[in-house]
């Protein structure tokens, strides 16, 4: 099989990855709403998280101003919203207004959770770093919570059973639907190798 150079979106080869939004208020209490995919977990004790935001965007600066932003966890039914989010500049319009979405008071930082979201993780920013074109920014989960029923504590999964066949609504099968919802959003249907059934 002959292989094909990706090095101008060589990112793409490790997606799909779940999609968030991330929300954030500068000094002026104006809050943002980006969606990102590059965010992960890096340790239990302390519980810190890492999100990677390019220098150029408006949510960097926002985080760079309070120091702190909130994970929200969206479902299928909020693919506009996220494809919204991920596509126009906070600078120029409030994405709050026009997704719709809701804004509620987080319990620790400044910026909102999104109401429609099913989980939230409120982070301070504890370290930065640069790399490249982007900041990573370590934040350490002040407050994690979501929708009573949908996460679990410990991943279960079905054995010798498919997605469809199992009945629990665990967090891998969860994330399985969603990102299988959101494939169209990253343009990645041609790629057969990613294809969920």
């Amino acid at each position: 099989m002959v292989k094909k150079s990706f090095m101008g979106a060589f990112h793409r080869l490790l997606h799909p990855r779940p999609v968030v939004l991330i929300t954030s208020v500068g000094k002026n209490g104006k809050p943002n709403i980006m969606s990102a995919t590059w965010v992960t977990p890096v340790s239990k004790n302390p519980p810190l998280i890492i999100i990677c935001v390019g220098e150029s965007r408006y949510s960097h600066k926002l985080i760079e101003e309070t120091g702190a932003f909130v994970v929200n966890i969206p479902t299928k039914d909020l693919l506009e919203q996220v494809e919204l989010c991920g596509s126009e500049s906070g600078r120029y319009l409030d994405k709050f207004e026009a997704s719709g979405l809701t804004a509620k008071p987080a319990k620790t930082v400044r910026p909102p959770i999104i109401d429609e979201c099913i989980g939230h993780l409120e982070c301070r920013v504890v370290n930065k770093f640069s790399a490249g074109d982007h900041t990573i920014f370590v934040g350490e989960v002040l407050a994690a919570y979501a929708d009573e029923g949908l996460f679990v504590e410990i991943y279960h999964f079905p054995i010798n059973k498919s997605v469809k066949q199992s009945k629990s609504l665990n967090y891998p099968a969860f994330l399985i639907c969603f990102i299988r919802s959101l494939q169209n959003i990253f343009h990645l249907r041609g790629l057969s190798h990613l294809d969920i059934p």
